[in-house]
């Protein structure tokens, strides 16, 4: 199909959205809210529709004193009904999908319900919308020349009481539009591979031989693809095997500490990164400009959103509150209430407010991955800046890391103890450690008090982690490939006295 026709159809789809996205712009409140109420009347006969008499629910305060926030815990069991085939649990249309996460790299499976809603109202959307806004941002762009080369899960689909779970990108796959099948790469048989060194070298051998225009990942195993892609085809640069790359839509984990390497594969001025945050549980945010890292939030995804402001988060004094009381640049965990019958359900996820009008957001971290054993309150969005310097000034890359508290004993104070994986290991790491802390307290206040004078915390501890310890240890854990992250903070010490024992 000739590309004017595809960009002329692409343009089409963009304005049959536009109006629907400017509501939401305009009266981003009243549209939440009457997402909720339709959500409410959708759900009202089921089992949980009646437990909690959604009928009579007329009011945001009125269903947030009556319905609790859950977490997976929480609603296993409904789940657990609905996978051994019970329908009209906690949502109205029958649910046969569902999403098999971990979140973490804990043993733990989470088996999250994805309706056909879901599919096509959330995930679907949202990919066609962030197609669209990158469209209207770039009129000029030949996406549709080539084919996006797109890295999922290592998880293929499996069934159970007729119900199918396996990697939320597995599931995508699985119900992907014929044209999203055509304009991507490799092949489905090839994505849905579960063995992850046998599906990197198949990915390589399909995609080498394409006209790549885009690609779409996690950017750590992105990055680890790339760079064996550079390896098998002895190319310099990516641009040099595709020439018509023209933007990386990633998502899933901080792109800060691995910018400056996929410039080096990537070296074109021109070159764009867009974007996105969505997870097992909806689509909640694209980038909707060229050349920033905000997110637009999109209200008319069939989510309702709620927010905890993270200095009373699982306090006493916890409070939530909707959309339409958030401030800027406060830190809030995100509550969820989703056409997958997700009721206020606490994600795990924190992100802030970067701009009220319209909506704005940039992740921030995890509930569970942050570390504030002294007080210091210390996020992920912190410590991935501040590498991201620390690599800058001492002209070093690093693939991944992870921190953890040295607590007080005795009279000795506490600290923080990195376990870092170099590409290339700095000359001076006693400059790296230093422009870390450094930039740590520019960035984080509380930090920053705690550090003044030693008075509560030492000076950071850096461990040089050896070769591949990062990628062995997910190994060992049967987490290689896919949404598999290394956790970067905790508040207890397991992860690096693993790492350390390895």
């Amino acid at each position: 199909m000739p590309i004017s026709i595809i960009n002329s159809f692409a343009s089409w789809v963009l304005k049959q959205r536009i109006h629907q996205i400017e509501l939401f712009l305009k009266y981003p409140n009243e549209v939440q809210e009457e997402l909720l109420h339709n959500l409410l009347t959708a759900s009202e006969n089921t089992i949980i529709g009646k437990q909690y008499d959604f009928a009579s629910i007329n009011s945001y305060k009125t269903f947030s004193e009556r319905v609790p926030i859950s977490g997976y815990e929480e609603l296993q069991p409904l789940i657990e009904r609905t996978r051994q085939g019970e329908q009209g649990v906690f949502w109205e249309t029958p649910i046969k999908w569902f999403a098999k996460s971990s979140g973490t790299t804990n043993a733990k499976s989470k088996f999250i319900p994805v309706s056909n809603e879901a599919l096509e109202d959330c995930h679907y959307k949202g990919s066609k919308d962030l197609l669209c806004m990158y469209l209207n941002n770039n009129e000029d762009s030949q996406l549709f020349v080539g084919k996006s080369l797109r890295l999922g899960g290592s998880s293929q689909i499996y069934e159970n009481n007729n119900t199918f779970f396996g990697d939320l990108s597995a599931i995508l796959i699985e119900n992907m539009p014929i044209w999203a099948e055509f304009s991507s790469t490799p092949s489905s048989k090839t994505s849905l591979m579960t063995e992850w060194e046998s599906k990197i070298a198949a990915i390589i051998n399909e995609t080498k031989t394409e006209n790549v225009t885009s690609f779409a990942g996690v950017p750590s195993w992105m990055l680890v693809l790339m760079n064996r892609v550079l390896e098998d085809t002895g190319k310099g640069n990516l641009l040099e095997l595709w020439p018509n790359l023209e933007v990386y839509f990633h998502g899933g984990v901080s792109f800060s500490p691995y910018k400056e390497q996929y410039k080096k594969i990537l070296p074109s001025k021109d070159f764009k990164y867009y974007e996105i945050y969505n997870a097992s549980e909806g689509f909640f945010a694209i980038q909707d400009l060229n050349n920033s890292s905000d997110l637009l939030l999109m209200l008319d995804y069939g989510i309702f959103y709620e927010f905890i402001p993270m200095d009373t988060f699982d306090t006493p004094n916890q409070k939530v509150i909707r959309l339409a009381d958030v401030e800027l640049n406060k830190n809030y965990a995100i509550v969820i209430t989703t056409n997958s019958g997700l009721w206020r359900y606490l994600i795990g996820d924190t992100v802030r407010f970067t701009s009220l009008n319209p909506y704005r957001i940039r992740v921030t971290g995890r509930t569970k991955h942050h570390i504030n054993v002294f007080g210091e309150e210390l996020m992920v969005e912190n410590t991935d800046q501040a590498i991201a310097k620390a690599c800058k000034i001492t002209q070093t890359e690093v693939i991944d890391y992870t921190v953890a508290p040295i607590f007080m004993q005795d009279k000795e104070k506490g600290a923080h103890e990195w376990m870092i994986e170099f590409k290339q290991k700095p000359t001076d790491v006693g400059l790296f450690q230093k422009v870390l802390d450094e930039t740590l307290q520019t960035l984080n206040s509380d930090y920053e008090a705690k550090r003044y004078n030693n008075m509560t915390l030492n000076p950071l501890v850096i461990n040089v982690a050896r070769d591949n310890l990062f990628y062995d240890w997910l190994k060992e854990r049967d987490k290689l490939g896919g949404q598999h992250k290394i956790p970067r903070l905790s508040n207890q010490r397991d992860y690096l006295e693993q790492l350390k024992g390895m």
